[in-house]
């Protein structure tokens, strides 16, 4: 295990709007805020054409290759995340949600292109004194969350 102690900063609430796909949005307003490091609430709908990541196709099999779930109609969504910088310093965001719709549900990572559903509600609370960045790690083909900082 690896960590590093960080404080509370800012907190921004945000309504993202019908379209708006939410990694896009959440990274670029980050950028724009001067924002290192936060932990992401997102709360509302996401469209039809909506895609997650589901988890690999075969398991613990080398190179990863990821599945990707498709929304079919508008589901509504919770999610949980965090935001850290690559070793670029551009913000990235790690955000699973859970997409419901009727009595089917489906979890995954909206990295790939969740797009809002007329309202999508943000809870963004920076992380201060943080160092840790996302760095790309070759055998697994994605960046991970280093606390260990550059």
């Amino acid at each position: 295990m690896k960590y590093e102690q960080v404080s509370l900063g800012r907190t921004f609430v945000l309504r993202l709007e019908d379209g708006d796909v939410v990694h896009e949005v959440i990274e670029k307003f980050a950028a724009d805020q001067n924002i290192r490091a936060a932990s992401v609430l997102v709360l509302g709908g996401a469209d039809a054409g909506s895609r997650l990541v589901v988890g690999p196709e075969q398991g613990r099999a080398h190179p990863l290759v990821s599945r990707i779930h498709g929304l079919d109609d508008a589901h509504e969504v919770a999610g949980t995340g965090t935001l850290f910088p690559d070793e670029q310093g551009q913000p990235i965001l790690h955000l699973h949600v859970a997409a419901g719709r009727g009595d089917r549900a489906v979890v995954g990572c909206a990295r790939v292109g969740v797009k809002t559903w007329h309202v999508l509600e943000v809870i963004l609370v920076e992380l201060t004194g943080s160092q840790s960045v996302r760095r790309l790690d070759p055998a697994l083909g994605f960046k991970l969350l280093d606390p260990a900082g550059p």
